[in-house]
Order: structure tokens, then sequence, then C-alpha cells
């Protein structure tokens, strides 16, 4: 894995990008629903960097803008996109739920709650290479999502499944929803599994644990700002800005910011 100091930047990067994106909301620039992944950036920028040397396909879910980024997005694309620009990574069409990119190998979501799983186990299983699929907490109690999990564990497909895990469908927590657990899930049915934080030394242990493929990761984090739009519902643990400030960090906030700055100033 790169150097925790280079997985922070890369979450703050994608912090910055959210922060511009929150502020742009509320002007009301954008013409279609905004997911943004605010508390979520150490997972994409973690696997991202321990993933790096596999060129990995990737199938995203809704709240995609993080992993679009970590896993080497154009961030002018991205921009454009979100403007609705025919020169957007998806041509203008995708938005933000539905974020795709040739060039890094992205797919996004297709509007179905979860859909991206089967479409993921489907690509590994006819290209036989490393495929990373994203869910929410929330998709992975689709019935097409856990027997897809099975599916690729029965005929031992090289995926690795991230499950960021932020307790809430929308606004309802998981206690409310279910009273199992996808790490139970996932090893019941064949798949290695392993529950862990978002901090990037917990995700990284976990992974150097990792025996085989498929594996599933469910990993514990917190949705900062509202599911979709602009708004904070309550303060939360904010795992980025307490490792930043442990490590001391900081001056990569600033660092990010003014790169983010410098870029939106040539779109708007």
């Amino acid at each position: 894995m790169d150097s925790i100091s280079k997985v922070l930047k890369k979450a703050w990067y994608c912090r910055a990008f959210e922060q511009k994106v929150f502020s742009l909301i509320q002007e009301k620039k954008f013409d279609f629903p905004i997911y943004l992944s605010a508390g979520q950036e150490l997972i994409p920028a973690t696997f991202s960097s321990l993933l790096k040397g596999g060129s990995p396909a990737i199938f995203g879910q809704h709240r995609g803008h993080s992993t679009y980024l970590c896993y080497g997005g154009n961030p002018s694309s991205l921009i454009k996109e979100l403007l609705g620009r025919e020169d957007g990574c998806a041509n203008g069409m995708g938005g933000s739920a539905s974020i795709q990119s040739k060039e890094a190998k992205m797919f996004g979501h297709d509007g179905l709650m979860g859909s991206q799983v089967p479409i993921a186990v489907g690509y590994a299983l006819s290209s036989r290479s490393l495929t990373v699929c994203i869910m929410g907490d929330a998709s992975a109690e689709e019935d097409y999502v856990l027997s897809s999990i099975a599916w690729a564990a029965k005929k031992r497909l090289p995926i690795v499944f991230v499950v960021e895990d932020n307790n809430l469908s929308i606004l309802t927590e998981k206690n409310v929803r279910r009273d199992w657990s996808m790490v139970d899930f996932a090893k019941s049915v064949g798949c290695e599994a392993f529950e862990c934080s978002d901090d990037p030394r917990d995700i990284g242990k976990a992974f150097d644990d990792m025996n085989s493929l498929p594996c599933l990761f469910n990993v514990n984090t917190n949705r900062l700002w509202w599911h979709a739009g602009a708004g904070i519902d309550e303060e939360k643990k904010d795992t980025l800005s307490d490792i930043t400030k442990e490590l001391k960090l900081e001056s990569l906030i600033d660092t990010t910011k003014k790169m983010n700055e410098d870029l939106w100033k040539k779109f708007l």
C-alpha cells in the first residue's frame, strides 16, 4: 500500500471536491440529484492503493464520486459530467449516480439498487480478471446481491466485494432492517470475509489477512451529509479528520483544497 500520507492526500482531494459540489448544490448549479461521498472517502482511497498493481475493473454504486477519483478518473471529466456536458465522463447522460469511464475501467450504477453486483460477477466470470464491486449496506440486502455473492464463491471468481457500510438506507438504520451481518452471510456461502473500520490501517490489516478470492470487506464508515443533496443530518465521527489530526498532516487539507479551487475555476 502507498504511504498513509498518500492515502490521506487522495481522500482529502475527494473531500475538497465534494465540499465544492456541496456549495454548488446550494447555489442550484445542477439539474439532477447529487449523491455526495463525504465521510466515506478513505475506503476507495485505501483500496485503490492496495489494488493499484492489479488494474481492476470497478463496478461502483450511486455514491461514486470518490471511487471515480481514487481509481484514476479524470476530475475535469467528472465536473463536466455533473454539469451535464456532452464531454463528461458519461457524455453528460449519467450524472452523479451513474459514473462511467473507459479510461478508469469504471462501470457505473444503472439505477436499480445493487444491480452492479450481478453485473460485476458476470464480468469477473467472462474476463477472469480482477474485479472490484462496491455497494452500500442497504443494497447488500437485495436477494440478487446475496445470490450473486454466493455464486461468485461457488465459481471462485477473482472479485473483491467492498461494502461501504454507513449504517443507513437513506435514513433507516441497519438494526431496524436486519439482524444478520454481511460477513456472516459471506462466510456461510464460502466467500472469505472481513469486518473493519474505514481507518486505512485497519483496512490494510484485513487486506493482508486475505487468503483467496472472492473476498468481501464490510467497512464501517459514516455518511457525513444527506443521502442526496446538500445538508447535514447530525454530527458524526469523521475518521479522515481524526487520523489527519493524529498524524499531524493538516497541511494536506489546504493543499488539496487549493488544487480543487484551481480546477473548478476553469468551469465556473
